[in-house]
């Protein structure tokens, strides 16, 4: 999965702003409109999304909302416009911050620091019978331990924060296995049945991870 996915019509840009953050480490994609943002996201994933809003066809409040209805991740607002229904606008979609051009670098990055960290404190998940801990990449099932490969950890992880949303076979496998993965999207099916083996009390009626035929992968807890 990528760190960063910059929406950017601005090739020059978007070519230095991918340049600076790589150079702090950061893995980096961009698009330059937002139907392209869109069908990477979907394909890849991101940890983090740069957004701006005066983007080609769909602008970049239609790129949030869309995103907003079935993910959580981070949005930075980057744009010229300083409106302030532009601002109100952006946060009431969803965005974690609004910062206007031209920007200071620095600033940026300690930003988007920032809200990693705060994600990276979101050690522990629990649902039901079922919990979850980030820094030990355990399960357990009331009380006891399940034994879970790292991918398996990160499928159940990924599944749970976003409970009740139904996700993409695509989306799912790359977040997990990441765009240049040469595993096939069947990997995500047997994953999948693993799983259920391991965490559901009838893995041949499952009940917390509900398939949703043509679509992905829900989980009901």
């Amino acid at each position: 999965m990528t760190d960063i996915l910059i929406v950017e019509d601005n090739m020059e840009l978007s070519g230095l702003l991918s340049d600076l953050l790589r150079a702090e480490g950061f893995t980096v994609s961009a698009a330059c409109d937002g139907e392209k943002a869109l069908s990477l996201y979907e394909k890849y994933g991101a940890r983090l999304i740069l957004l701006d809003i005066n983007l080609p066809g769909m602008d970049g409040f239609a790129v949030c909302r869309r995103i907003r209805e079935k993910d959580n991740v981070p949005m930075i607002i980057l744009t010229a416009r300083t409106e302030r229904e532009d601002k109100l606008s952006g946060i009431v979609l969803g965005a974690d911050d609004y910062i206007e051009k031209p920007y200071d670098v620095d600033i940026l990055i300690a930003k988007i620091r920032g809200i990693f960290r705060r994600r990276l404190a979101i050690d522990c998940l629990s649902d039901g019978s079922i919990s979850l801990d980030l820094a030990a990449e355990t399960v357990t099932k009331n009380g006891r331990s399940i034994p879970v490969t790292a991918k398996e950890f990160e499928l159940l992880w990924l599944l749970m924060e976003n409970k009740g949303q139904t996700l993409g076979k695509e989306f799912i496998f790359g977040r997990i296995w990441g765009s240049d993965s040469e595993s096939e999207l069947q990997t995500l099916t047997v994953h999948i049945k693993w799983l259920r083996e391991k965490i559901e009390d009838d893995p041949k009626y499952p009940r917390r991870i509900v398939t949703v035929w043509g679509k992905g992968y829900r989980w009901e807890g």
